[in-house]
């Protein structure tokens, strides 16, 4: 009887199993949840910026990702602008690095919280 007992209770216990298509669905949902959430909108950035580099121009004023301000007075290559950075201080940079472009009535934003 003791057996009899215990052998019904290990089908409770054991439930349902999940099926494989459930799980398969789990899974497709997951990708597609990544892709467009993460995927899409970083493929996205990265055409934005490829379209931003190609249209660098001399006499644009850019902001690198250093965070160095200055105008472009030469495109050397595709991939290598001259910029210069103060008066008569000219530098090389990769044009990839460049994170945005300031028209060229834009000047640098100031921070209101700096207290002298």
């Amino acid at each position: 009887m003791n057996n009899a007992v215990l052998g019904d209770f290990e089908i409770l216990i054991a439930g349902a199993q999940p099926s494989i298509i459930g799980q398969l669905f789990f899974f497709a949902a997951l990708i597609g949840i990544f892709y467009f959430f993460l995927i899409r909108p970083q493929q996205k950035r990265m055409k934005e910026h490829r379209a931003l580099v190609e249209s660098l121009r001399r006499g644009d004023t850019v902001v690198t990702s250093g965070g160095i301000i200055g105008k472009i007075t030469k495109i050397i290559s595709d991939s290598e602008a001259q910029v210069e950075i103060a008066d008569g201080v000219r530098v090389r940079i990769m044009k990839h690095t460049v994170s945005s472009v300031m028209s060229k009535s834009d000047s640098p934003v100031q921070s209101s919280e700096s207290k002298s």
